[in-house]
């Protein structure tokens, strides 16, 4: 039984690769619409590869470095007949550029076909943007399986693992080495995911908050504007950010999150006749991920069929049953799979405390969608806020959106310990670990949700160049409305899904390094928790400056083109769109490198020099002040981006009502201009960083 486990996961993989497939090519056949319209989808499409080509240009250097180290240091690799860590970091390097390449190519294909569709209907419209999302994730979700499920395959039968007896421990420590090697898979995945997620958000950042400063501003021009030089480059960037970033950055955490399980299932045994083989608690994070993805796919497509005009409530309602289907499906396979009674560390739990577990952790990262949704939607009480102290000007909305972004933090992180503490008292760290694969079951399906955003967005951006009827862009709107909404659902749902895996992968180095407690009383592990405390500020104030410094030069370069070409705001003369998209590409190739190495260096440094636990202490610090960041830049962002988009159908403000080009609007859009580089360039590279951080120190631990 436990063979057929193992070999039909990578076929799960296969299988949603043909589903995507199946899906894309349904987006592809859908009409483009009139000339005009496929031409600038067209511009929008080369700008969008041509950055993900000169990305991965680059990063297949740092790459083919990293793997080199990686093959000298594991050249005497024990028990594997090769240093195959360095193989399967390449290989999880390869996938996570994949899945950024499926989303971005099929997201710059449904854009224009969104906006074909949205001269019909908005369901047609929202059929098209969602079924693009549903590509991305679905590809992300298949990647995933498929590269963990053939490695798994592979090496447990290689090595006969299926055949031993876990629960006499006399071959963990065989499974651990193994399990160690394939870790090498996660850290390619998430080094692809940091540069490409720093990439993007300083490029699309750059142009939009140049597109805004000169056009919005200055220029008094309507967003998307044919006649602003940065639109085009603004349009590529919704898709090199919060498409291909996003799409590396969960599929690392999909990876994260079922080897950290995996690692510490190594550790829990049976205890009395066992049903199945003692393998199970390792090989379980992969089965039941492929569960819960298959339930996400299937509720996604229903989504697609039954949505009608409350988009949003059945976007939510979506969520909700894949959540309850999940977690039913978690707690019969629990209950098949497991005996009664089982043991890690000394702590005897029942195989139900696992569903419990996996149940806590759906729970936890639905809730924290619901408050994300709440600090950042449109007519709740945290974006009031912003809008009514815009009308003292931009200090006061600047003051407001601080202060609804820290206060955001509270529920999610109280959230985040009552999980930590339930699922610990439930089944140990092993317990913690579950929660967060109970969280990323629902992956696929959140990414759906996300990514339709961006297209929409690109949708509407197609709709306003091309000069179509008005009630096209009111049906973009909508969708781009909504889509903000779930954009910053997915952002909670990415931080809550990062602070769980890099507990559960702290625990593994735990573990892994034999350290039996981190005692801050010590000085240099207090001192490692501070430095370790500062490398997310430090690595905010990197990434946030590339985005200033490359919105100047775009500001500079797009008043150029408006002193300089003649019969611009007239629309006789044409903008030179490629010169803002080569200042965004440029800006993020050179502001990605040095946070990236920052983030792999800092625990190598820091682990060689001064030893395994005050790395541990410098994790902690990292985790702890990296989910902080993330939250409270990314709610502050958001709320500050719909505080500002309020205004674009009227606000009434102490009873007199603001609209689009009054004083209160430009000091939103002030707001959201420093907002920008927070939601979606340093935000969500917090998830990332604190991630990649415990994945490298899991990989050194063995040498410190």
């Amino acid at each position: 039984m436990i063979s057929s486990f193992i070999t039909w996961i990578p076929a799960v993989g296969l299988f949603l690769l043909i589903v995507a497939l199946l899906l894309a090519q349904w987006v592809l056949k859908k009409d483009v619409g009139e000339s005009k319209m496929a031409h600038i989808s067209k511009l929008i499409a080369s700008g969008a590869m041509e950055f993900l080509k000169s990305v991965y240009s680059r990063l297949a250097i740092f790459i083919i470095c990293i793997a080199a180290i990686l093959f000298y240091l594991n050249r005497n690799g024990e028990n594997l007949a090769l240093p195959t860590i360095a193989l399967t970091f390449i290989l999880g390097a390869v996938f996570s550029a994949l899945s950024g390449w499926c989303g971005m190519f099929i997201a710059t294909k449904a854009n224009v076909r969104t906006t074909n569709a949205a001269r019909r209907s908005l369901k047609e419209a929202f059929n098209v943007s969602f079924s693009g999302g549903s590509v991305m994730g679905i590809s992300v979700a298949g990647f995933a399986i498929l590269g963990l499920g053939s490695l798994v395959c592979l090496f447990f039968k290689k090595f006969n693992i299926l055949g031993l007896d876990i629960n006499q421990y006399a071959n963990v420590h065989l499974v651990q080495i193994i399990l160690e090697t394939i870790t090498g898979f996660a850290l390619g995945a998430e080094s692809v995911a940091l540069f490409a997620r720093v990439a993007g958000g300083i490029y699309t950042k750059a142009a939009d908050v140049g597109a805004d400063l000169v056009g919005k501003i200055e220029k008094d021009i309507p967003e998307d504007d044919p006649r602003n030089p940065a639109t085009i480059a603004d349009n590529v960037g919704d898709n090199v950010g919060d498409i291909a970033g996003m799409g590396a950055d969960l599929f690392g955490s999909y990876v994260s999150t079922i080897l950290a399980a995996m690692l510490l299932g190594s550790e829990v045994v049976f205890i009395g006749s066992s049903k199945i083989s003692g393998i199970m608690p390792v090989i379980f994070p992969l089965v039941f991920c492929c569960a819960g993805t298959i339930i996400s796919v299937l509720t996604g497509f229903a989504i697609n069929i039954f949505t009608g005009k409350q988009i949003q409530k059945s976007i939510n309602v979506g969520l909700i049953v894949a959540t309850i289907i999940s977690a039913g499906i978690g707690w019969i396979l629990c209950s098949s799979l497991f005996p009664d009674t089982l043991m890690m560390r000394g702590k005897v739990f029942a195989s139900c405390a696992i569903a419990e577990s996996i149940i806590v952790g759906l729970i936890v990262g639905f809730l924290v969608g619901i408050i994300t949704q709440f600090y950042t939607s449109k007519g709740k009480q945290p974006v009031d806020f912003i809008i009514a102290q815009s009308k003292t000007g931009h200090a006061t909305n600047i003051i407001a959106g601080l202060c609804v972004g820290m206060r955001s933090t509270a529920l999610p992180m109280i959230l985040f310990a009552a999980g930590i503490f339930l699922s610990y008292s439930f089944a140990g760290f092993y317990g913690v670990a579950m929660a967060a694969v109970g969280m990323m079951s629902t992956m696929m399906l959140q990414m759906a949700i996300d990514g339709f955003g961006p297209i929409a967005d690109n949708a509407g951006g197609i709709a306003e160049m091309s000069g179509l009827d008005e009630s096209v862009r009111e049906n973009t709107d909508i969708l781009d409305t909504i889509g903000n909404t779930t954009a910053a659902t997915g952002k909670g749902f990415a931080i809550a899904s990062a602070a769980l895996t890099s507990l559960a992968l702290f625990a593994a180095y735990v573990k892994i390094t034999g350290i039996a407690t981190i005692d801050i009383y010590k000085a240099p592990v207090l001192a490692g928790l501070f430095c370790g405390a500062m490398i997310p500020f430090v690595f905010s104030a990197m990434t946030i400056s590339s985005v200033g410094q490359a919105a100047m030069t775009m500001v500079e370069e797009v008043r150029r083109q408006f002193r300089e070409i003649k019969g611009i705001m007239s629309g006789e003369g044409t903008p030179e769109y490629e010169k803002c998209i080569a200042i965004s590409t440029k800006a993020a190739l050179k502001g990605m490198m040095i946070p990236g190495i920052l983030a792999i260096a800092c625990p190598i440094c820091v682990g060689f020099i001064f030893g395994a636990e005050v790395l541990g202490g410098f994790l902690a610090g990292i985790t702890v002040s990296g989910v902080l960041m993330a939250m409270f830049q990314s709610n502050a962002g958001g709320a500050w981006d719909n505080a500002k988009k309020s205004f674009e159908k009227g606000v009434l403000i102490d009873g007199e009502m603001f609209y689009k080009k009054s004083e209160p609007h430009k000091a939103s859009v002030t707001g959201d201009t420093v907002g920008d580089p927070l939601k979606d360039t340093s935000g969500p590279s917090m998830n990332i960083l604190i991630k990649l951080s415990s994945i490298v120190a899991l990989i050194i631990a063995p040498f410190i």
